[in-house]
């Protein structure tokens, strides 16, 4: 008895002194199959696959944290080879959590479901990322481009685990907006954080890849609601940047309701406003802290190591279209394999209208293997 209770007692120290097993970036935490069949995908033979999911993703200070997403498997068959996946990021949904992709899917209320329907008809599976704090716990970060990156490449690590999908699958990543900002991250980030996936192709249109230089063109305009968006993503991500703290009323009276609320709320909440009307103390983002931080999130400094294929328009009401010119010279200036493509005559919205089924086309491309055409 004396021997036993001995060895209960080591075994007691040694489970109180045994640090608890890391989180592993892109593990699959949990899956529940989901009944998603919406009206553009009756043509299927069969329903969709879908499973609502949890998995493993790492913060933009390198913390472990859970993200939500959703994963699509096309009811047609693939028969050559590993069924591709596209790691899919949406743009800007909001930051509620009832603005989450994987709830607006099931909700029937997703805007951008024609190009998912574009993957399920061409047999791929689509692994689609809610984001960190979009759906889950906390709040989101919203336009954090680190934290965007990794649960995007989180995310299709993810989807393995999913009956019928292979972890040696091609990965192509597509987004635009907030996505192609997410995408871009992604692509940057590839090698050094999720090298065991076999990315073959990144499609990215729309990258607000600077974060200055879009919040000069957006403070006190139309689009003013995502700079305070932007603003309430970083402070939730980097807690010590000063923003509540500098709040007047109304800024706090506005940053709350933008916390609660999904992209066309956004808009209507504060147009035409400055970021300094709704603080203490004058040119916040200024601070060397923040500065610091919209340093470390900026695009451009990385070379993607799979081949870029890079859209803009040239009227982009929200995104500077010297914004996407720039990353592409950065890209093209470090060696990567560009091909870009200016749309002169569109805007935000309306560029990835007319050209995002093109962006599919070319991961298309990339998952049959063919050769790339790089204008850099």
């Amino acid at each position: 008895m004396q021997l036993r209770a001995v060895l209960a007692a080591v075994f007691l120290l040694f489970t109180l002194v045994t640090p608890a097993t890391a989180a592993v970036p892109g593990e699959l935490v949990s899956s529940r199959e989901v009944a998603w069949h919406p009206e553009p995908l009756r043509l299927l033979p069969a329903p969709v696959k879908a499973y609502d999911i949890r998995y493993n993703s790492t913060t933009a200070t390198g913390a472990s944290t859970v993200v939500s997403g959703m994963v699509l498997v096309s009811p047609l068959p693939w028969n050559n080879g590993p069924r591709p996946i596209v790691a899919y990021a949406m743009g800007t949904q909001g930051l509620g959590d009832q603005c989450a992709p994987s709830r607006q899917l099931q909700n029937g209320t997703e805007v951008e479901i024609a190009f998912l329907a574009q993957a399920m008809f061409n047999g791929w599976a689509v692994a689609v990322t809610d984001y960190e704090g979009l759906g889950t716990p906390g709040d989101h970060t919203y336009a954090v481009a680190r934290s965007e990156g990794r649960a995007l490449l989180d995310v299709a690590r993810a989807a393995s685990g999913i009956p019928g999908l292979s972890a040696g699958a091609p990965i192509g990543v597509f987004g635009y907006s907030q996505g192609g900002q997410a995408a871009s991250a992604a692509a940057e980030q590839w090698k050094s954080y999720a090298p065991s996936l076999n990315v073959v192709g990144v499609a990215a249109g729309g990258v607000p890849a600077d974060l200055n230089a879009v919040a000069k063109f957006n403070d006190g305009n139309a689009g003013s609601g995502l700079v305070f968006a932007a603003a309430a993503g970083y402070a939730a991500a980097y807690p010590e940047l000063p923003l509540a703290s500098l709040l007047n009323a109304r800024g706090k009276q506005v940053i709350d309701q933008i916390r609660e609320a999904c992209v066309a709320e956004i808009a209507l909440v504060a147009p035409f406003t400055r970021l300094n009307a709704l603080t203490t103390t004058p040119d916040v983002i200024q601070n060397p802290l923040w500065q610091q931080r919209l340093k470390e999130n900026t695009l451009g400094s990385v070379k993607p190591a799979a081949p870029v294929y890079l859209y803009h328009g040239g009227l982009d009401e929200l995104i500077p279209f010297g914004v996407g010119q720039k990353l592409r010279s950065q890209w093209c200036s470090l060696g990567a394999d560009v091909q870009w493509t200016p749309l002169p005559l569109l805007g935000h919205v309306t560029a990835v209208s007319a050209w995002g089924s093109n962006a599919l086309l070319w991961l298309g491309d990339r998952f049959a293997g063919k050769s790339t055409r790089p204008n850099c």
